[in-house]
């Protein structure tokens, strides 16, 4: 019932993170491409240059929670089951991604979304693992 479900809803949910990730969330085209390639420091600034909490929570944690659900991509595709394999397809996707918003301006390339994003995918594959273990088999 579970891995139906997920079936139905990761299309449908993929495609509204593109959505966020190019037009949601107040995005607008930038007059520059930019990129932040520093990893982990450009966070660190972002959250000391922040003064709501609520900013921070949304973007720093929202990367991570909003791909957990990428971390049970084995349930649709065999060869994902596995961590390498799915971290590998899944930054390679990422990065695609970053690059798409850096060309098209309409979101800054970060290495920091990666990282963010990339452990939201590690998080979700063990939570996958821990629901088989545990709920489903």
């Amino acid at each position: 019932m579970l891995k139906k479900f997920y079936k139905i809803i990761i299309i449908p949910y993929g495609l509204f993170l593109l959505y966020l990730m190019f037009l949601g969330m107040g995005r607008f085209q930038y007059e520059d491409n930019l990129i932040t390639v520093e990893p982990v420091f450009s966070t660190i600034k972002f959250i000391q240059g922040t003064q709501e909490w609520k900013s921070i929570i949304m973007i720093v944690l929202g990367n991570v929670v909003m791909f957990i659900p990428f971390g049970f991509l084995g349930w649709i595709f065999p060869g994902l089951r596995k961590l390498k394999p799915l971290l590998f397809t899944f930054i390679s996707a990422i990065v695609i991604v970053e690059a798409l918003q850096y060309f098209t301006r309409m979101g800054i390339f970060e290495v920091d979304d990666i990282i963010l994003n990339t452990f939201g995918v590690y998080t979700g594959w063990m939570l996958c693992r821990w629901i088989e273990k545990r709920i489903i088999y």
